[in-house]
């Protein structure tokens, strides 16, 4: 894996500003991805399995951790977090909400169990042929971090076709943008979990945003979802 401190943070904040998401390639290696996806079969590492379906949510399923979460995830939750703080708290400023987030992991993590949200939302995802998902919003309680991270374990092409990533952005009074990405494997996409900040000539103005996937055409697609929030149940 590469180093978190070592990437560009310049350019991967100036992206979070400026479009609401960014793509950092290649943060891990072909082997960590395979590792992860031979962990989806083992019990032991969750708490909980969704059946997409059965919530008309898309197709496919997905499972949260429990804690203790794995190191390797436990290390890019922390890691990751200590960054995007900087840029959350910059967000709240020009938007004027009265939200602060603490720069160390650990403290925003008390936060949340202050407000009840004690339950670990990290998941990984299981697309077949058919899968997609709708499009979302993850926020699981009232305390919640503006930023999240996707991370891509399969290799489009090889492993599955289809399957793109959607980001779409509502504009007050304009009509729904479409973004739509197909990163690599080993590739994370960090992006925001609901909204982002856009200048206007008035100042600041707040911008929605969801995500979903695409439907898979052939193959399985799998992905690793980090949010650093904890939720209520």
């Amino acid at each position: 894996m590469k180093s978190i401190e070592t990437l560009d943070w310049s350019y991967i904040t100036d992206d979070l500003h400026r479009k609401g998401y960014g793509l950092i390639e290649q943060v891990l290696s072909p082997s960590e991805c395979d590792e992860l996806i031979a962990s989806y079969n083992e019990p032991a590492h969750y708490r909980k399995t969704i059946v997409m379906e059965r919530y008309r949510f898309g197709l496919g399923e997905y499972k949260y951790f429990q804690y203790p979460l794995p190191d390797l995830i436990q290390h890019l939750r922390q890691s990751f977090y200590s960054k995007l703080a900087l840029v959350a708290n910059k967000w709240m400023q020009v938007l004027n909400i009265d939200q602060h987030y603490p720069a160390d992991f650990q403290d925003f993590q008390t936060k949340c169990h202050e407000k009840q949200q004690t339950k670990p939302t990290v998941l990984i995802l299981k697309y077949g042929e058919g899968g997609h998902n709708t499009l979302h919003q993850d926020l699981y309680g009232d305390l919640f971090f503006p930023i999240q991270l996707v991370i891509f374990l399969s290799d489009p092409e090889n492993d599955y076709t289809g399957g793109e990533f959607v980001l779409t952005q509502q504009t007050p009074r304009a009509q729904s943008k479409a973004i739509v990405l197909k990163p690599r494997k080993g590739d994370i996409l960090v992006f925001t979990t609901n909204f982002k900040p856009v200048k206007g000539t008035k100042g600041y103005y707040r911008v929605n945003m969801k995500h979903g996937v695409s439907e898979v055409t052939s193959g399985n697609r799998f992905t690793l979802g980090i949010i650093f929030h904890d939720a209520l149940s």
